[in-house]
């Protein structure tokens, strides 16, 4: 199995992971700023019902939900950055260990990032029916849904990505202390 992001040279990954960390930390700190902060806009995310779903509208006000909204938008900007970022992690994680089942979960953790995009981006379309449309059924199930997996593919990215960097440091310290 390959991945495309295997094709950026060794040698310039590490300009391609900084200039995407860099993004990905601006638009992070940017929606600190941008969201409605109680309820957030995870609440919105996973609420799961139509009652749930209303129950949230209804605690924001107008400014509140303007800023939902631009939320959800920036939100695709966001899902390339955050998906390639993790999924560059995965694909560098996955040549630390010499074993082809690790190389072979790291790629398809690669690929999974950017089918958390995937989710993302339907879950965003669900929640813009709900928030300027209707509240209706399946609206704000399917949004729930899609961030559960969402946020599933994104953790166990982040967790393959810290075991890869703390095998690599590891073994790092351990050549340096034979030398």
């Amino acid at each position: 199995m390959k991945h495309p992001l295997e094709a950026i040279p060794h040698g310039k990954r590490l300009v391609v992971f900084l200039a995407l960390l860099a993004v990905f930390l601006v638009i992070t700190i940017g929606f600190r700023f941008i969201g409605p902060a109680e309820p957030s806009i995870v609440d919105f995310e996973l609420a799961g019902t139509t009652d749930r779903a209303a129950e949230i509208i209804n605690a924001w006000d107008m400014q509140d939900r303007i800023r939902a909204g631009f939320n959800l938008g920036l939100d695709y900007l966001y899902m390339p950055v955050y998906s390639t970022l993790i999924a560059l992690v995965c694909v560098w994680g996955a040549g630390v260990v010499a074993s082809r089942q690790w190389r072979a979960t790291g790629l398809l953790l690669g690929w999974g990032l950017w089918i958390a995009a995937l989710f993302d981006a339907v879950e965003n379309a669900m929640l813009a029916v709900v928030l300027f449309d209707t509240v209706a059924a399946p609206y704000p199930q399917v949004a729930q849904v899609c961030a559960i997996f969402k946020f599933g593919l994104i953790v166990l990215g982040l967790v393959f990505a810290a075991v890869a960097a703390v095998v690599y440091l590891v073994r790092r310290l351990k050549s340096k202390t034979k030398s």
